[in-house]
């Protein structure tokens, strides 16, 4: 019998998958704990319906993270913080602040958790990560001069 799977099933397949399964599995298990509905048309049809929705809906992002990219590759952060005067900080530059310096001087809404960088606590040039989609990240030039 082809079922289509509702969730993923171990051993068997993912969600929203067609598989065969036996008859007495599918009668018995899959279908009455909701697991898998049958094939039939309509049923067929709607899930290549959210299938294809699915693809556009990730089309969509994957070109709104390219086009963030380009916008986050000439950028670059300056900070002033209090430090000591052989260059080295009184504390650090987080994401957060990174976070929020995008937000008030580019009008960049980029979350926190995104931002990977290794912790700031020297004056000078340093780079951050910031990860958009899968296999696509920014990198920006992250200034931090010492204020005495």
């Amino acid at each position: 019998m082809d079922v289509i799977l509702t969730q993923d099933v171990k051993g068997l397949g993912k969600k929203n998958q067609m598989v065969k399964a036996s008859d007495g599995y599918a009668r018995n298990f899959l279908l009455p704990k909701g697991l898998a509905v049958e094939a039939t048309k309509a049923n067929v049809n709607e899930m290549n319906a959210k299938t294809d929705a699915e693809r556009a809906r990730m089309a969509r992002e994957r070109a709104a993270a390219l086009e963030q990219q380009k916008a986050l590759s000439s950028i670059s952060l300056s900070f002033a913080v209090k430090g000591g005067a052989n260059g080295k900080l009184f504390g650090s530059v987080t994401n957060k602040e990174i976070s929020e310096a995008l937000r008030a001087k580019h009008g960049l809404e980029i979350d926190r958790k995104k931002i990977e960088v290794d912790a700031i606590k020297a004056a000078g040039q340093h780079t951050a990560t910031i990860k958009l989609y899968p296999q696509i990240s920014a990198k920006i030039t992250i200034n931090v001069t010492v204020e005495v």
